[in-house]
């Protein structure tokens, strides 16, 4: 039996190449699982002593020096705070403003009306950076909701191995990832500057958003004042967070295909005009032009947008 010296050739290069690949990705995951379990902890070398470490923490997350949101819009700062972003409030206004001169001229090339250069560029100026940090919100949530389980243990652990509870606390903000590692964190640089565990975890829940967290809180706080078992309340909660999370993934699955229902009678019309549009330019002739064409675009568009919003309630079920 011959084998073709240039075949063997070039599986041995594809074989070099994949392993070389697989290496780097390799690499790459460890530093960067590296980088998000030391993203605290940078700041605390930047700093001197845990009241410095506290109030930088704070700063980062948009709260003021005693760990309270600011008294300006309510749903903004829950929404900077919850998001997890470092709050730079000059350098976000001057990338907004950026973004939306940039877009806003934009459109005015492009439609040779410059009358859009203003709704346009206010509408990415403003309403782009709050979608990005709801965007960013509703991820973290995600992942606080599927680390929090594993957090629990850890304490569990911690504590059946005969560690107090601040102790227990401090190691999930050494050991685990972003977002959790750096609540819990907080949670005992808080504890370590001279608030009680219930305020602590009380703050972490105002900070999080999430229910999971309030669960948590609530716990603690159910045993801060009546006493009992911590040990036992918090894998009692620990299963629960799983089981919730496990119920949020069957009502995913669920309402997937009313999710895939409404992308696809939403994309289907632009969809086909870009097509129409691209095979045949002179299709629709003149009377794209005529007012009655363009209002009634706008009332179809207008149609189509509380169409999605109803789809959208139907499927947006949340435990």
């Amino acid at each position: 039996m011959k084998f073709d010296a240039n075949l063997i050739f070039l599986i041995l290069v594809f074989a070099a190449v994949f392993t070389a690949g697989q290496a780097v990705i390799g690499m790459v995951s460890v530093a960067t699982q590296t980088r998000k379990v030391n993203k605290r902890l940078k700041v605390a070398d930047k700093v001197d002593g845990v009241s410095a470490l506290v109030m930088e923490l704070r700063k980062q997350r948009g709260l003021n020096a005693d760990g309270e949101r600011g008294k300006g819009l309510r749903w903004l700062s829950n929404l900077i705070v919850a998001s997890g972003i470092p709050y730079n409030p000059k350098k976000w206004i001057a990338y907004a403003a950026m973004g939306g001169m940039v877009c806003g001229m934009a459109a005015a090339v492009l439609t040779k009306h410059m009358i859009l250069f203003v709704p346009v560029a206010l509408a990415v100026g403003v309403g782009g950076p709050i979608a990005y940090l709801k965007y960013m919100v509703a991820k973290r949530a995600k992942q606080l909701g599927f680390q929090l389980p594993q957090a629990l243990e850890i304490i569990v652990r911690s504590l059946e191995a005969g560690h107090p509870v601040p102790t227990a606390i401090n190691l999930v903000g050494r050991e685990m990832v972003d977002p959790i590692g750096s609540e819990f964190g907080m949670a005992a640089d808080e504890i370590a500057f001279g608030a009680t565990m219930e305020q602590a975890i009380a703050r972490m829940s105002e900070r999080c958003q999430h229910p999971d967290v309030d669960l948590f809180a609530a716990t603690v706080r159910l045993q801060e004042k009546t006493g009992g078992n911590l040990t036992g309340l918090l894998k009692l909660n620990a299963a629960t967070v799983r089981e919730r999370h496990k119920m949020r993934l069957k009502i995913k699955a669920a309402s997937s295909e009313g999710r895939a229902s409404a992308l696809i009678l939403t994309a289907a019309p632009f969809l086909a005009i870009s097509f129409i549009l691209i095979s045949s330019p002179h299709f629709y002739g003149d009377v794209i032009g005529e007012p009655v064409v363009k209002w009634g675009l706008v009332g179809l568009g207008i149609w189509m947008f509380i169409g999605n919003m109803v789809m959208r309630r139907m499927i947006d079920m949340r435990l």
